[in-house]
C-alpha cells in the first residue's frame, strides 16, 4: 500500500518531462531573444576560429624538420632541435629577448602616458568642433605605413642631407650619425611610436572619460576644488581601471615586436642591431630568409608561452591592487 503524500511512480517521468520541456523552452526563448546579439558576434567568432584556433594545428611544425616536399605533416620529426637552434647562441637569444622587452616596455609606458595626457586635455576643452578636428588629426598617423614613416625619418635624420643635422650645424652643434648610434636610435623609435599610436589610445581613453557622471565634477567644484585637483582626484582615478585593462592586454604581446616597424624605420641596418635586433627581426634574419620555418614556429611558440605567463603574473598583481580590474 502506498503511503500518504508519496509520489506515484508513473507521475515521475511526466514531472521530469514537464520540467525538461519548461527549461528547454526557456533556453530557446532566451536564444531567440539574444539572437540579434549572437548574429552580431558571429563574424567575429568565425574570424577567431578561422585565424586563431584552426591555425594552432600548425604547432606540429615546431617539432618537424620542415621541407617543401613533405609539407607540414609529411616532414620528418625533429624533436627539440628547433628550440636548440635559438638557444644554442645564448648571447643572441638574450640580446633579442632583452631588446624586445625593453622596447615594448618603453612603448607601453610612453604611449600610455601621452595617450592619457591627450585624453585629459581633450576632456578639458569645450569647443566641440575643435575636439573633432583634433581627434581626426591625431588619429590619422595610426593608418600610415611604417614604410612611409621610415622614408620621412630618413629625410630628417640622414647624415649628409637630413634636416635635423642641418639644423644642428646651423646652431653650431656637430651633425649626428643617427643610423650608426644604436642607443640614440631607441629614442627615435619611441618618438615614432608615440606619434603613430598616441592618438589612437587617446580616443579610447577620451571615450571612457565621456562616461563619467558630471555630478562628480559638480560636487568637486562646490567643495572648492581647482581644475587640476579635479583632474588628479576624479579624472585620473576614473581612468585607472581602463589603463590597467589595456596594459594587461598589451603585456600579452610583450615578447612580440613589430617587425614592420623595425624594417621600415631602420631598414635592418646592421649598425643598429645592438638595440633593434628584437626576436622577430632575429627570426627573420636567421630563419625566414633561409626557409627554416620550423625554427620560426618554435620561437613563435616561445613568445606565446612567455607572453601567457606574463599575463597571468600581471593579472594576479592587478587583482591585488583592485579585484575588479582583473581580466579573469
Amino acid at each position: 500500500m502506498m503511503q500518504d503524500g508519496a509520489v506515484k511512480a508513473q507521475d515521475v517521468p511526466h514531472t521530469a518531462t514537464h520540467t525538461s520541456r519548461r527549461r528547454t523552452g526557456k533556453g530557446w526563448s532566451g536564444f531567440r531573444k539574444d539572437s540579434p546579439l549572437l548574429l552580431l558576434a558571429l563574424p567575429g567568432l568565425l574570424v577567431l576560429i578561422l585565424f586563431a584556433y584552426l591555425p594552432m594545428s600548425g604547432l606540429i611544425l615546431v617539432f618537424k624538420e620542415y621541407n617543401y616536399n613533405g609539407g607540414i605533416f609529411g616532414s620528418p620529426w625533429a624533436g627539440w632541435s628547433n628550440f636548440e637552434f635559438f638557444f644554442s647562441s645564448m648571447d643572441n637569444a638574450i640580446r633579442a629577448t632583452r631588446n624586445t622587452v625593453m622596447l615594448n616596455v618603453l612603448y607601453m609606458l610612453t604611449g600610455t602616458f601621452f595617450s592619457v595626457a591627450i585624453a585629459v586635455i581633450l576632456n578639458e576643452l569645450r569647443g566641440k568642433m575643435f575636439i573633432r578636428i583634433t581627434q581626426s588629426v591625431m588619429f590619422f598617423p595610426y593608418f600610415i605605413s611604417w614604410i612611409v614613416i621610415g622614408a620621412v625619418l630618413f629625410s630628417l635624420l640622414d647624415f649628409d642631407k637630413g634636416i635635423a643635422n642641418k639644423l644642428l650645424t646651423a646652431v653650431g652643434a656637430g651633425p649626428i650619425d643617427w643610423y650608426a648610434s644604436p642607443w640614440l636610435f631607441v629614442v627615435v623609435l619611441v618618438l615614432a611610436n608615440i606619434w603613430k599610436s598616441a592618438g589612437y589610445g587617446a580616443i579610447i581613453y577620451y571615450a571612457v572619460l565621456q562616461g563619467i557622471d558630471p555630478a562628480y565634477y559638480e560636487a568637486g567644484r562646490i567643495d572648492g576644488a581647482s581644475r587640476m585637483q579635479l583632474i588628479m582626484r576624479i579624472t585620473i582615478p576614473m581612468l585607472i581601471p581602463s589603463i590597467i585593462l589595456l596594459t594587461l592586454l598589451g603585456i600579452g604581446g610583450m615578447l612580440k615586436g613589430d617587425l614592420s616597424m623595425i624594417m621600415g624605420v631602420t631598414f635592418l641596418n646592421p649598425l643598429l642591431l645592438p638595440t633593434t635586433d628584437i626576436i622577430d627581426v632575429y627570426v627573420y634574419r636567421t630563419a625566414i630568409r633561409s626557409g627554416e620555418f620550423g625554427f620560426a614556429s618554435a620561437i613563435t611558440l616561445y613568445q606565446s608561452i612567455f607572453g601567457f605567463v606574463l599575463v597571468l603574473v600581471a593579472n594576479k598583481l592587478a587583482g591585488w591592487y583592485d579585484r575588479d580590474s582583473k581580466l579573469f
